[in-house]
């Protein structure tokens, strides 16, 4: 199944889903609200984000500096709790765990056999990159502080949803034009199986993980599997 490009899912794919629900999901939620009342430079800046997207939901504007915080972290916590892939959370999120990292809190986890497989990928002379709903400030912390080190060097690109939803085969024709390549050129491998069939709508080659903790997943999906990166 070589390709020119390979494209990475990150959860379920070069991480265990375990990692971002039970450490870097609960991290983002415990600091939340330190974060809002200690927040300065590009943390104003994403909080002001959150807060028009708030205002954009028809809530009321805050009188006082302590409502507004209050109301910030309120929406922040329901935003969690839906699920919803909100561009300013993202955001904030990012920041958090930037914080983290930083401080050692936070190391980033990926299954045994990536690092390998990324280091092979570019001594082909391929070339490997992310598309996740992360965002590219999560991907690049993620990736530059596992225990196999800093494999952001092998890893030529992210792409998150600015790029448009992992369901839609438009996201996966733009990432093909970034790139240079005709779509057949390359190989998206993900654990879910309503974004292998946007890519393969969009003409990509596809792949789907079967990693340790995973979703079980029906048959008669169509797309080749794998367990791990060595397939690719």
């Amino acid at each position: 199944m070589s390709s020119r490009v390979v494209l990475l899912d990150v959860e379920g794919t070069t991480t265990p889903l375990a990692f971002v629900a039970r450490t870097l999901f609960p991290f983002a939620r415990a600091h939340l609200a330190g974060f809002i009342g200690s927040a300065t430079g590009e943390g104003l800046e994403a909080l002001a984000a959150l807060d028009a997207e708030r205002r954009a939901a028809g809530a009321p504007a805050a009188a006082t500096a302590g409502e507004r915080a209050d109301a910030l972290l309120r929406f922040a916590l329901d935003l969690m709790d839906q699920d919803r892939k909100s561009p300013a959370l993202k955001w904030v999120q990012g920041l958090i765990w930037k914080n983290g990292y930083r401080d050692g809190a936070l190391r980033g986890e990926v299954f045994a056999d990536v690092a390998p497989a990324l280091r092979r990928i570019k001594a082909e002379g391929r070339r490997a990159c992310i598309y996740s709903s992360g965002s590219v400030l999560a991907q690049q912390l993620l990736f530059s502080t596992t225990p196999d080190g800093d494999l952001t060097p092998w890893l030529e690109h992210h792409f998150d949803t600015a790029v448009g939803p992992k369901g839609a085969a438009d996201s996966y024709r733009g990432i093909a034009r970034t790139l240079g390549i005709a779509p057949g050129e390359g190989c998206f491998a993900s654990d879910v199986v309503a974004e292998l069939d946007a890519a393969r709508t969009a003409g990509w080659r596809t792949c789907l993980m079967l990693r340790p903790g995973n979703a079980p997943v029906a048959p008669g999906h169509g797309h080749p599997t794998a367990s791990d990166l060595g397939a690719l």
